[in-house]
């Protein structure tokens, strides 16, 4: 047909004239009928022409499964025939995937054709043993059981023997005994730490001056726990007091005094003693702050108002008993006795009673004279308290580097009137 139509647009060239495009068709169709090799008569159904848009469909042919190939025995003095007959017949792979579903496609087949064939298995039969046979069986075994826990025995006594050799070797050399687990072990807790001892004054004293083991001669110190509501500050507590026995050092004693004042001051052992020209110079430097305690006259207390940030704690005042009429006795009593004591932030008054070295009798009045002052210098707005209780929690005294030992309030008492008897009546 496309020869046709190249012969004919060929002639269209050379003819002047142009074919109408009626007879276009009609050329074509009796060209076809000439080249065609059927019948001039039309088919009952034509079969349409196929275009080029609409997809020619293509129908699927099936195929019979191969069967799979039967390879004869290696030996050749055997004839394929005789493999042949005396090997069983061999179902057919459908039937022996599924028996029931014999029509399988082509595409199912193509996974399944090539699926080995398997045999099935037989087991023997299982009888179960019969009570002569049982019976049987336990003579034969008898002497080997009776062996075998005859060896366990040993083996049970051997190690038994064991643990108790090693547990006497333990106790012999002091070791911890075996406990069987989950046995806790309880500790022994220091009876010490549970009960705290309280000591009479006189066995503290001894006890302190005991235990101490440095080469220099220590201070017995005396530690006064208040009780918790001491803490404010509204509440003060400071005074002084006279040791009976000395504290065991000699205080370096500062008045400022004029006059008369003055040679009685230095009379009575005053280490320093000026008027305005002492003031000036601890105001320009020139003399250091190196004594203990500061006494002054009346007269010049208007005077140390220039000084008193130099001062500080040393300063004068009327309640501490610095600012003195009897020039003479008061220095004598700050130079050799006289100590000032006072609360901190916590409540602990920390003050030093004398040496060591001082006997027994001595150290327990100068704890009596200190129990007395402390009990003078109690602070009037103190609520629920009576003589001890309510004021005073708990007393300690030691060494300087020595442990610390508790004193009972009972003792303090005693230590307390007995001072007030024999130095204040």
């Amino acid at each position: 047909m496309a020869s046709i139509e190249l012969l004919l647009s060929k002639a269209r060239r050379h003819y002047p004239t142009k074919i109408p495009p009626s007879l276009s068709p009609f050329l074509r169709n009796h060209f076809h009928r000439f080249l065609s090799s059927s019948p001039e008569s039309a088919p009952d159904n034509p079969v349409p022409k196929p275009n080029a848009r609409t997809p020619i469909q293509v129908q699927p042919v099936s195929y019979k499964p191969r069967d799979p190939p039967q390879s004869p025995p290696k030996d050749s003095s055997q004839s394929e025939a005789s493999y042949n007959a005396r090997r069983p017949a061999e179902p057919n792979a459908q039937d022996q995937i599924n028996p029931e579903a014999r029509t399988w496609s082509r595409e199912d087949l193509r996974y399944l054709k090539d699926m080995p064939t398997m045999s099935t298995v037989s087991y023997p039969t299982r009888v179960a043993p019969l009570p002569e046979d049982r019976m049987m069986a336990e003579g034969e075994g008898q002497e080997e059981r009776k062996e075998r826990g005859d060896a366990e025995l040993e083996r049970e006594a051997r190690r038994i023997q064991n643990e108790q050799r090693f547990a006497a070797m333990s106790r012999i050399r002091g070791e911890v005994e075996m406990v069987p687990f989950p046995t806790l072990i309880k500790v022994e807790e220091n009876d010490k730490a549970k009960v705290k001892s309280v000591y009479d004054l006189k066995e503290a004293i001894r006890l302190a001056k005991s235990n101490a083991r440095t080469t220099f001669d220590e201070t017995l110190e005396a530690h006064v726990k208040l009780t918790p509501e001491m803490r404010r500050s509204d509440l003060k507590l400071d005074g002084s007091v006279r040791l009976p026995h000395g504290w065991g050092k000699k205080f370096r004693v500062a008045v400022f005094a004029e006059g008369a004042d003055a040679d009685e001051a230095r009379a009575a052992g005053a280490d320093i003693v000026g008027g305005l020209e002492l003031i000036q110079n601890i105001k320009n430097g020139s003399v250091k702050i190196d004594f203990d305690k500061c006494l002054a006259t009346h007269a010049m207390m208007p005077n140390l108002k220039q000084i008193a940030k130099y001062l500080r704690q040393l300063m004068p005042d009327t309640k501490k008993g610095t600012v003195i009429k009897d020039v003479s006795n008061a220095v004598k009593e700050a130079r050799d006795q006289g100590i000032m004591f006072k609360k901190d932030k916590t409540a602990i008054v920390h003050v030093g009673l004398g040496k060591l070295s001082f006997a027994e009798e001595a150290l327990c009045e100068n704890v009596g004279a200190f129990v007395n002052a402390l009990l003078l210098a109690k602070p009037a707005g103190l609520k629920k308290s009576s003589k001890y209780a309510g004021y005073v929690n708990a007393f300690h005294i030691c060494s300087t580097m020595g442990q610390s030992f508790q004193v009972s309030i009972q003792s303090l008492s005693i230590a307390a009137d007995r001072y007030t008897r024999m130095h204040l009546q």
